[in-house]
């Protein structure tokens, strides 16, 4: 399992909540209840300190659909928890948008919920798999970028946008 951060976010940029130390990503297979994949990530002390940890609970099934719900936390050292993406999708939408980059031939995921003004958001997607294959899922939460935008990272970051988090993981489709 691999898994990459890059907290490419600039100074200048005023957010009005923590940033995401954990992520959470959890795929819920439509004609199955019971077959349930969890992505999780979480880097408790932030960029600088320690690697974060990352874990997949399992293999997504071929030829299937999975209802998806991201989480962005911010844990705090004592215990507390903000649930930054609540914070996001009901005070920042507009200024956010959740990408999904795989590599697994046949995976596509759709994001099915909107900001206030009707462009993807992210925090909702369905996700569909074709075939037996392994390969990566990026996540990555881009603030202030392009909207709309081409649905790509590069076309959202082309002005001022800039990258909140993003997160590697390593599946399997079987």
């Amino acid at each position: 399992v691999s898994c990459s951060s890059d907290d490419n976010h600039d100074d200048d940029h005023d957010h009005e909540h923590e940033e995401a130390n954990t992520v959470i990503y959890t795929l819920t297979n439509k004609a199955d209840a019971a077959d349930i994949v969890t992505l999780t990530f979480q880097d408790l002390d932030g960029e600088g300190g320690s690697d974060g940890t990352v874990d997949v609970s399992g293999p997504l099934t071929a030829n299937a659909t999975y209802s998806g719900e991201l989480e962005l936390l911010h844990e705090h050292e004592d215990g507390d928890i903000d649930d930054v993406g609540e914070e996001i999708a009901e005070d920042d939408s507009e200024d956010h948008e959740i990408f999904y980059i795989t590599n697994v031939s046949g995976l596509s995921i759709d994001t099915t919920d909107e900001d206030g003004d009707g462009n993807p958001l992210g925090f909702d997607t369905n996700v569909t798999t074709a075939a037996a294959g392994n390969g990566s899922l990026t996540i990555a939460v881009i603030h202030e970028g392009k909207k709309p935008n081409n649905g790509t990272v590069a076309d959202a970051l082309s002005g001022e946008g800039t990258t909140d988090i993003e997160v590697t993981f390593s599946i399997a489709v079987q």
